[in-house]
């Protein structure tokens, strides 16, 4: 099993080669676009490792659920009242896929939004991983016409998604 910590700068070669391996088309970020959302908001961002090798990594920030953020952007400027945590990117190594990685990321990106007290938790769902995201309690939203444009960047079978976050009571 793989060993989910926080991000690191140090981390992203692993993390392109990674994207690599995942993605096709017009779906691969920059490596400058990545990491200016590393930047804005490294302590939501983890990876998973086995043996001191990244295996797989999640992308999230404190963002607004009315729009996703741009892909691909070479900035990333956090909003000053988000409501949700932004899930932007998750992916495994294909050697992993099914071996409970993605869960136990997804599981920590959770704990993380416990902590940031957001009541939502957000992402765009790309290549038909719609199924894949309503096993964790993601719904798909309406198309709204203020991120219609933002969404489409994302592919022809992207659907935003959302899940009502249950906060543990403030002690």
């Amino acid at each position: 099993m793989c060993e989910i910590r926080s991000m690191q700068a140090s981390d992203f070669d692993s993390i392109m080669s990674i994207q690599a391996a995942c993605y096709s088309g017009d779906i691969p970020e920059s490596r400058a676009s990545l990491q200016a959302k590393f930047d804005a908001s490294p302590t939501t961002c983890l990876v998973a490792e086995s043996n001191r090798v990244v295996q797989a990594y999640l992308f999230a920030l404190p963002w607004l659920s009315s729009a996703p953020p741009s892909l691909n952007a070479s900035s990333c400027e956090l909003p000053a009242h988000p409501d949700c945590l932004y899930l932007h990117d998750l992916s495994v190594v294909p050697a992993l896929r099914g071996t409970g990685t993605g869960k136990a990321l997804i599981q920590r990106f959770f704990e993380v939004q416990q902590q940031y007290r957001l009541p939502l938790a957000c992402l765009v769902a790309v290549q038909n991983s719609v199924s894949y995201w309503r096993r964790f309690g993601f719904e798909v939203v309406s198309e709204n016409p203020l991120f219609s444009e933002k969404l489409a960047s994302y592919g022809a079978d992207a659907r935003f998604m959302r899940r009502q976050a249950e906060l543990a009571p403030v002690r």
